[in-house]
């Protein structure tokens, strides 16, 4: 009993905030309690000739406060789960009280509500087994019958426009399935749909929306809703993934409850409300009272949350702490709440990865609701932001290749080593085949791990080989750590022994072990950051190995590295016509002028210009950070081994 005061309680001071804002997120107290002073609409049943089923069927229709035969009304088809029929909504649901609160409060536009049966079969209760094959089957006919017999029934017996914006579709579970696969597969038919926790009959995302342009272009309102511990929430996270990667506006509506009627009650509240009138497409995203677990998280864990917004949710129990921050991007107070959790929201945060860290009394913690990762010189904290941009990194059904982690012994450093590799599709089969190398670094702080991790590559390959956008190719990401740790003591003894490393050991170490292109124009070279300094190193003094280089977010950091940068210029300038020769791509990348090496970068391009050294400049916004990284791999990939 104290559990479910406090849960109410919570909901409660949910709703009151939202309001304070004068934005409504919630159904407020009351919203399904019948009212006597008020007027109703009117619940009928109604009996159809099905075609499809070759039976007659039923459904329920709502028609409003003040219905006139004389006007015409836009139509809701309202569908129910699988263990229900047509009077599922109506006994448990109570639309008709909460359509004609709504009407009282001047909330909702005019419309008629159709409440069908959408089992269509001609034994369609549900009675027996309801997960029975046939009665499954049964419920994706009812899209048969929906269009071919019952609309055509109610635009003939009823006052109601028929045209596509005049019609909805929404539904809880099954239905809510049924909803998604009906209304986005027949935009010609609907312009608002709704899916209410939806089952597993969700088509995957790519079926539903295989022209995701035709459904910008026709959709007036797509609502998505779940409550946040309902165990069917991945079917929606899915849809809305995919509607993000490709620029679709929808609502995805996240609230705090499971797969009950609870949940789907403030559902039908809030969407009934916005269909038929015009829509604030900007506010799509200001919905969502609760976030979906960052995909960064542990197993379970759920928080951080991230909003549709992009904003982050962070609570911890640290009952004994006295400050607690934390540090993603900018730093955030956290407030205590009565149970020890120290709980806050940050700003939108821009897309792909970033590290974090708790900062607890003063001391910079990972967080253990987190994934950890090696950066900044430790294991830290990361979270994933999704955005439209990132199908490019999103796992697809597309063929995959590997990662492989490789133990190495090396006589210049002495010391067994590793290295990790990406092999492309079908490269154990083709033992034929010589593939070429992309050799790719990593930054400061970090290890081998950072590409293979927090870079994605091998997903980036995958996808841009599947796409024919790149040539299948192996990438080869070896710890660029040598010498003397930390830029500080990054001087030329650093630079030379990791030029002999990849020279001497990692290269050899590779063309032994697997079937690779061994000449230049089958070498590439990259990295960022320190990363980027080794390549200006390694890969400008040996043109001869390496056709291609990379760098990014990078240059000769002055005045630490004023003496090797000038010593590389003259070398540069004594063999503009060597290296001009040699060289099929010279590709330097900046994460916008927000990047901390941009400065640095700048002038050793107006160098390079004065030198006549040849060469490509991108810039992708988001500073010295691994979203920018990602991008100029995807980027550079494609100009390798043409």
């Amino acid at each position: 009993m104290k559990k479910v005061f406090f849960l109410t309680f919570a909901l409660f001071i949910i709703v009151t905030q939202l309001k304070a804002q004068g934005f409504e997120k919630h159904a407020p107290q009351g919203f399904d309690s019948l009212l006597a002073n008020i007027p109703h609409g009117k619940i009928d049943t109604i009996v159809y000739d099905s075609k499809t089923v070759s039976n007659s069927r039923r459904a329920l229709v709502y028609t409003p406060p003040g219905y006139n035969r004389k006007s015409k009304y836009p139509v809701l088809y309202l569908l129910h789960g699988i263990g229900g029929d047509e009077k599922e909504w109506y006994t448990n649901g109570k639309p008709q009280v909460i359509f004609d609160n709504l009407y009282s409060q001047g909330k909702l536009q005019p419309m008629i509500v159709v409440l069908p049966n959408g089992r269509a079969m001609k034994d369609d209760r549900a009675t027996g087994n309801i997960m029975a094959a046939d009665k499954v089957q049964a419920f994706a006919n009812f899209e048969k019958d929906l269009l071919n017999d019952l609309i055509p029934f109610v635009e003939k017996k009823f006052p109601v426009y028929t045209d596509r914006e005049h019609r909805a579709i929404a539904g809880l579970s099954m239905g809510g399935g049924q909803s998604l696969n009906f209304g986005l597969g027949n935009l010609d038919k609907f312009a608002w749909v709704g899916g209410f926790s939806s089952a597993p009959n969700t088509k995957r995302p790519e079926e539903l929306l295989p022209n995701p342009t035709d459904a910008i272009n026709k959709l007036k309102l797509l609502w998505i809703s779940c409550g946040d511990n309902d165990g069917l929430i991945g079917f929606s996270e899915r849809t809305h993934q995919y509607l993000v990667q490709h620029n679709v506006p929808h609502i995805f509506y996240i609230e705090p409850g499971v797969h009950d009627f609870k949940v789907w009650k403030n559902d039908l509240y809030m969407f009934s409300q916005l269909l038929f009138k015009p829509v604030d497409v900007s506010k799509f995203s200001q919905y969502s009272i609760v976030g979906m677990p960052a995909s960064t998280n542990v197993r379970s864990a759920k928080y951080p949350q991230i909003l549709p917004d992009n904003r982050v949710v962070f609570r911890i129990k640290a009952p004994e702490a006295q400050k607690v921050q934390v540090d993603l991007v900018k730093k955030y107070d956290l407030a205590k709440d009565t149970g020890g959790y120290w709980i806050a929201t940050t700003d939108s945060v821009s897309e792909g990865f970033h590290y974090y860290s708790l900062l607890i009394d003063g001391v910079a913690i990972a967080d253990p609701a987190s994934e950890t990762f090696y950066g900044m010189g430790r294991m830290a904290s990361g979270i994933e932001i999704p955005f439209s941009g990132s199908g490019y990194y999103t796992l697809k059904d597309v063929p995959h290749g590997d990662i492989r982690i490789k133990n190495y012994y090396s006589g210049v450093t002495n010391s067994w080593r590793q290295l990790y590799i990406y092999t492309p599709p079908g490269y154990d089969a083709n033992t034929n085949q010589k593939y070429p190398v992309l050799y790719i670094l990593h930054g400061g702080g970090e290890d081998e791990r950072g590409w293979a991790t927090q870079g994605r590559t091998d997903i980036i390959l995958d996808n841009l080989i599947a796409d024919g956008k790149a040539k299948p190719m192996l990438v080869v990401m070896p710890d660029a750590n040598i010498g003397a740790a930390g830029l500080s003591s990054f001087g030329e003894n650093n630079l030379k022994m990791f030029e002999r490393e990849m020279k001497q050991v990692v290269v050899p170490f590779v063309e032994k072990n697997y079937h690779t292109e061994t000449n230049a124009a089958g070498r590439a070279l990259a990295g960022l950051s320190m990363g980027g300094i080794h390549t200006l190193y390694t890969g400008v003094n040996n043109t001869d190995m390496f056709s291609y280089l990379g760098v990014f977010s990078s240059g000769w950091f002055r005045p630490l590295l004023s003496t090797i940068a000038d010593s590389q210029y003259v070398f540069m300038k004594n063999n503009a016509a060597q290296i001009n020769g040699n060289l099929k791509a010279f590709w330097i990348a900046m994460g916008g002028q927000e990047d901390i090496a941009y400065k640095n970068c700048q002038v050793m391009l107006q160098k390079f210009d004065e030198l006549g050294i040849k060469h490509t400049y991108a810039e992708y916004p988001g500073g010295h950070t691994w979203p920018v990284w990602r991008n100029n791999l995807y980027n550079f990939a494609p100009l390798l081994f043409r």
